[in-house]
């Protein structure tokens, strides 16, 4: 039976023995279910590189990489946010080596002179069982469950470091404070599975529309942050009016209740360096703001120094 093209996992090998590549290239023929392709790299930079491009779904790894190891190359992609599985290879049974892999974050630790077919595929499998089940956890660490967007505290992480880095270089970004409208209401007229609904909404509205190098959370309740990065006020202010402009358009969709709820949004617009001295202060002056735009009317954009916007609409 043919493996069908979409089922094959790529998996890396990182080795600078070309005789030992075409050994494990071999012996991943042999697979019971032949699902894997190896991509090979033959030294410590390229291995690194193309370690980092997360184009894998697992890597197998050379202890001695030249005048280099693979605790060192693993170190580098950990430190760097690679979470794909990693299984060592090694010449020599070794009970150090062994343990410091375990605590480098390798899935697996297999001696060249004992490989096998059946104990590699093993292996290999335990390794992406592995990394599934931790890319599950991370999910779960992550997002909001109802919504699937960044939860509070990761979008705190991704904020502090995007402050960081727009003082070190003097690059603003801004932050918008998102909150639906008469949210409540939604829940106490139709019941809070439809507010759920409503949540969902909004979320793949706003995840749909942003940039991919923008992050956005459901920051608490049917509040939303969204970071827009090298991005100044006014064209945050742009993107919010067009934004709240297309919501206004795309009302909630309830098919199994047959209803049609009409949901707007106000918004608050702070950038950084301008309106504040950190991180803290910078969510600080974007609440402010979207408090202003509720107690002003809602279904609106304000400004951390007081300005108004109303949406616009195609």
């Amino acid at each position: 039976m043919e493996t069908n093209p979409s089922n094959v996992r790529k998996i890396l090998f990182i080795d600078d023995d070309r005789l030992q590549q075409r050994l494990v290239a071999q012996m991943v023929k042999n697979f019971r279910s032949n699902p894997f392709e190896i991509e090979e790299a033959l030294t410590y930079d390229v291995g690194l590189k193309s370690l980092l491009s997360d184009r894998f779904a697992a890597c197998l790894l050379d202890y001695r990489l030249g005048d280099r190891d693979g605790l060192a190359l693993l170190a580098e992609a950990r430190a760097a946010g690679c979470n794909t599985p990693v299984v060592f290879l090694t010449a020599d049974e070794n009970e150090e080596v062994d343990i410091a892999a375990t605590e480098a974050g390798a899935a697996d630790y297999l001696v060249k002179g004992a490989l096998t077919p059946r104990l590699l595929e093993r292996s290999l499998r335990y390794a992406l069982k592995l990394g599934d089940t931790l890319a599950q956890l991370r999910r779960l660490a992550q997002r909001d469950e109802l919504t699937g967007l960044y939860n509070r505290r990761e979008f705190k992480r991704f904020l502090e470091e995007e402050w960081d880095r727009s003082i070190r270089f003097n690059r603003p970004f801004t932050l918008v404070m998102c909150d639906i409208d008469h949210f409540k209401k939604i829940n106490d007229t139709y019941g809070h599975q439809v507010g759920d609904d409503v949540l969902r909404h909004v979320s793949s509205l706003l995840g749909g529309q942003v940039r991919t190098v923008d992050r956005i959370a459901r920051y608490g309740g049917e509040e939303f942050a969204l970071m827009m990065v090298e991005t100044d006020k006014m064209s945050a202010v742009q993107m919010m009016q067009r934004l709240g402009g297309l919501l206004l358009e795309t009302p909630c969709i309830v098919p199994d209740k047959n209803l049609t709820v009409k949901v707007t949004m106000s918004a608050g617009v702070a950038t950084s360096i301008e309106d504040a001295q950190s991180a803290t202060e910078l969510v600080a002056a974007a609440d402010k703001a979207l408090y202003a735009a509720k107690t002003g009317g809602r279904n609106r954009v304000k400004t951390a120094d007081g300005r108004e916007f109303l949406y616009t609409t195609a």
